[in-house]
This record gives structure tokens, C-alpha cells and sequence, in this order.
């Protein structure tokens, strides 16, 4: 009987007054922090607004980005485009399409209505986001190694040409005007 009980805690998260899984040990500031957020959030059965629950658990800078990001269709509720007053509850899948153009994949585990520190704000989600694209190679800069003294006549024609690709100052010289074409 023990086991079945056991097996039912994890199943739904250790109980109400569980901070964290059982399987992570806490810092105790954390779990303080995520009972001081679930006692200001909603009784149990209630909902959160999707603009308000992005900006508590730090998905968006501002809770008007947040209400912009669904007006423009970037934010979806199970597949869903949603309007910035949406109800959001728990086990919903969020999907926040960022400024960079990465989309964030986050299911909620917990609903809270004020804004939390970065630890007790990922308690709050599953993030089953892609991760993010390597970065892209940046174009070699033409550095001089110190004390190489002054370019020659070859190494200039080279930088100019580097220049002329984009690869530097773009087609314009680092005055900011066009060049001679030769």
C-alpha cells in the first residue's frame, strides 16, 4: 500500500506544498521564494492571464510586450493564437515566439500572478524548447598583430579588397565615403 502511495505523490507533484521535485535538493531562499509566490498566486481551480503569467515567470521583459506578443499572434495556447486576456491553467503548453525569432516551448506547472527571481521562475515551467542555432561565423576583422609596423603596399590592397566584399566597412571606406573603383 505504501508503494501505491508513493507512486500517486510522484505522479502529481509530492502534494500541494511541494517547492520542487523530490529527485532535486532546494536552497532554502528558493523555497521560500516559491511559497511566498504561490501563497500571492491564484486559489486553487483559478486562472492566470497569458500576458501576466509570460512576464511572472520572465518569458518577456514587460507585461505590455508580453500583451503585444498575443495581439501580434505570437503567442499560442495549445496550438491556439490567444488574445492577451486568455486564461491560462496548468499542464496548457505555451508558445512564445521571441524577437530573435527562436520560439520558446514551455508547459506550465505552476500559475503565479507576480513577477519571481530566475530560480523560482523556471519551478514554474517545462521548457521543451529547441535549442538555440549555433551562431553564425563572424567575418575575420583584419587585425594587425602589435608591432607589425606599417601595412605594405600588397596588405592594403587586400584590406581594401575585404572592404569592397562587405567583409569590413561595407562598400564604403571607413571614412564614409564611396571609393574610386580601379
Amino acid at each position: 500500500m505504501a508503494s501505491e502511495d508513493d507512486m500517486d505523490r510522484g505522479q502529481d507533484g509530492g502534494g500541494e506544498g511541494s517547492a520542487a521535485p523530490s529527485s532535486t535538493a532546494v536552497d532554502p531562499k528558493v523555497a521560500a521564494a516559491v511559497a511566498a509566490a504561490e501563497a500571492a498566486g491564484p486559489a486553487s481551480g483559478e486562472s492566470v492571464r497569458i500576458d501576466s503569467w509570460i512576464w511572472a515567470v520572465r518569458l518577456v521583459k514587460t507585461r505590455s510586450v508580453g500583451a503585444t506578443a498575443c495581439r501580434g499572434g505570437h503567442v499560442r495556447v495549445n496550438g491556439e493564437r490567444v488574445k492577451p486576456a486568455h486564461s491560462v491553467r496548468v499542464g496548457d503548453e505555451v508558445r512564445l515566439r521571441g524577437a530573435e525569432g527562436r520560439e520558446r516551448i514551455v508547459v506550465v506547472t505552476r500559475l503565479i500572478r507576480k513577477r519571481v527571481g530566475a530560480p523560482v521562475a523556471v519551478q514554474c515551467y517545462i521548457d521543451n524548447s529547441p535549442p538555440p542555432p549555433p551562431r553564425e561565423a563572424v567575418a575575420p576583422v583584419a587585425v594587425r598583430d602589435r608591432g607589425a609596423g606599417r601595412p605594405t603596399k600588397r596588405d592594403r590592397r587586400e584590406l581594401e579588397r575585404l572592404r569592397d566584399m562587405g567583409g569590413l566597412d561595407g562598400p564604403s571606406g571607413p571614412s564614409g565615403r564611396p571609393r574610386n573603383s580601379r
